[in-house]
């Protein structure tokens, strides 16, 4: 994954989604090796490898996340065909949008 999309997600992260958050989302990229993010009361921090107990794993390639991310691909649908996978707290993957909102 690249610098550059993990500053896009930073720059994004809205903290108000956050504030009773406490969780923590791994990816594992097909084509970019694997981060997490912990997301907690409010605050993001996103690390590179791999989290010993993730609420959720998912995953996926790096243009699927950008298309989920800015509205272009729908992340249900992504998941009904293969494109994004989750284990664990599934319903979690469905607050990325409002954690990280494109506007």
């Amino acid at each position: 994954m690249s610098t550059n999309t993990l500053e896009k997600l930073q720059a994004r992260f809205n903290p108000q989604a956050a504030t009773h958050m406490d969780e923590v989302f791994q990816f594992h990229f097909n084509d970019a090796g694997s981060h997490y993010l912990v997301v907690k009361e409010g605050t993001l921090d996103i690390n590179e490898g791999e989290h010993e107990d993730p609420s959720v794993s998912l995953r996926l390639s790096t243009d699927t996340l950008k298309g989920i991310m800015s509205g272009d691909v729908n992340g249900m649908t992504a998941f009904m065909t293969g494109k994004l996978k989750a284990t664990g707290n599934v319903m979690l993957a469905t607050q990325l949008t409002k954690l990280f909102p494109s506007d």
